[in-house]
């Protein structure tokens, strides 16, 4: 007839199953010889063998496994290709929701493209413009320098004033030719977000 054995009766039972001494052992390993070892530190006769982490009541919690180094590496490598791979999924997770949240269709794309590509063409007129007005400056300054030549040295505030429209100038140009390439920028992301509207709304 069977009997109910308490709770803390089979919790005992099970302990006298774990092998003496590794209640109180926290790893153990199959050394070369074939032989168990145990110990509150790694013993030596593990070194180089799979060491299993113990708990107190003798479960494994953790095998560490034998590798050797270029082994190691490449399983540090290939984690960490996991890890960036998975947040790039999420990242493209994360975009493909704004995506369908922002537009409904792909006549929403083509309006955005239009606005983006418009407000484009206004910033290269305006910095076509400002460039205009720095050059209608730069030959007032060049004139009043053309004054003082061969005589005495231009004043220094007048040579700050070159100086600093010359610099002023090349940032214009340089923001002018940015915002003249943008246009293809654009054009590239509509795309693309007209190719993935249509992938993920089930329209391919």
């Amino acid at each position: 007839m069977l009997r109910h054995i308490p709770c803390a009766a089979f919790a005992a039972l099970a302990l006298a199953a774990i092998p003496f001494g590794v209640q109180a052992q926290s790893y153990r390993c199959v050394g070369k010889d074939g032989k168990k070892y145990y110990g509150q530190t790694i013993p030596s006769q593990c070194i180089g063998q799979t060491v299993e982490e113990l708990n107190k009541q003798g479960f494994v919690v953790r095998r560490i496994e034998n590798r050797s180094a270029e082994e190691r590496v490449a399983k540090e490598a290939e984690d960490k290709k996991k890890r960036e791979q998975a947040t790039a999924d999420r990242e493209q997770a994360r975009r493909n929701r704004a995506l369908l949240a922002t537009y409904t269709s792909e006549n929403d794309i083509e309006e955005a493209r239009k606005r983006a590509l418009v407000e484009n063409h206004q910033a290269v007129k305006d910095g076509t413009r400002r460039i205009e007005e720095i050059k209608k400056r730069q030959a007032q300054l060049a004139s009043e320098l053309e004054f003082y030549k061969g005589k005495n040295a231009a004043p220094a505030k007048l040579q700050n004033d070159v100086r600093s429209v010359q610099v002023d100038l090349d940032a214009q140009q340089n923001l002018l030719e940015v915002k003249k390439k943008e246009v293809d920028s654009i054009n590239a992301k509509y795309d693309e977000d007209k190719r993935r509207f249509a992938e993920l709304s089930g329209k391919r």
